[in-house]
């Protein structure tokens, strides 16, 4: 891999993979229009590893407090987590090939596009996080786990799920991203065994620490920017990106520029 392209995809892994326009169907486009149809299991590692790096950086004081007062959220956070395994695991080891592509990607786009705008007209609840029932967790997990396809906002469905249950629009973010620790790092183990299976995979080491800084700094940005925005209510603008993004995928699909079988540029 160049070095143009790891720091184009971690730039991409950064910014995605905590605003709500899917980190998952950027790189499988952005990869296609480089040429790279996978990433290798080590730059996978490594962009993760940054954007994990990301949510601890802004969310340390938070994760602190889960310790010491806000137990009760860890067996939430975990009963959250079992819909992604329960989806994650057999894809990843029986239909990898669907979750890179292409089309899928675009036409999972509009779905998130679709589940910001309903954002828009959600009210805002009255519900802690903390005071989640199990089943309410369960279910803001079911959305997580539907975030598994490329297009479809882990950020954006999850945000989605716990305003819709009666969140507080500041606790749905946050247990959107608590949510994340394990998510992301389930997705770091699936990447090691694959890891051990490749081998060091041919990537310079101190590319690979260069894209994982630049994942790790363009997140938390990326982070600290959905807060703002949240906060005063705008996330519903990011479809207006992901509506046309995906609109363009599926006619370059269509014109025959995007092939959903191998990739357009070798």
């Amino acid at each position: 891999m160049h070095v143009m392209e790891l720091v184009i995809l971690a730039i991409v892994q950064g910014i995605a993979e905590f605003l709500p326009i899917s980190s998952s169907g950027h790189l499988v486009l952005v990869g296609w229009l480089l040429g790279e149809t996978s990433e290798s299991a080590t730059v996978e590692i490594i962009l993760h590893t940054g954007t994990l790096a990301s949510i601890l950086v802004v969310y340390w004081k938070r994760i602190f407090a889960l310790l010491r007062s806000d137990r009760r959220a860890i067996p939430l956070l975990v009963i959250g987590t079992v819909p992604a395994v329960l989806v994650g695991f057999p894809l990843k080891m029986y239909a990898e090939s669907v979750l890179k592509n292409p089309v899928l990607a675009g036409s999972m786009l509009l779905v998130t596009g679709s589940l910001l705008l309903g954002i828009k007209y959600l009210r805002n609840g009255d519900t802690k996080y903390a005071d989640l029932t199990w089943w309410q967790a369960f279910l803001i997990g079911c959305f997580q786990a539907f975030a598994i396809l490329p297009g479809v906002s882990r950020s954006g469905s999850t945000i989605f799920g716990g305003r819709m249950l009666g969140l507080r629009a500041p606790d749905a973010l946050t247990f959107s991203f608590l949510l994340a620790i394990p998510a992301i790092s389930g997705a770091s183990v699936l990447a090691i065994k694959d890891l051990m299976e490749e081998g060091a995979g041919g990537t310079d080491v101190a590319l690979l620490i260069t894209g994982a800084v630049i994942s790790f700094t363009t997140g938390v940005f990326a982070l600290r920017w959905l807060i703002r925005w949240s906060t005063k209510d705008r996330l519903h603008w990011f479809a207006f990106w992901c509506i046309p993004v995906g609109l363009l995928s599926i006619a370059l699909y269509m014109g025959g520029y995007l092939e959903a079988g191998s990739a357009t540029h070798q």
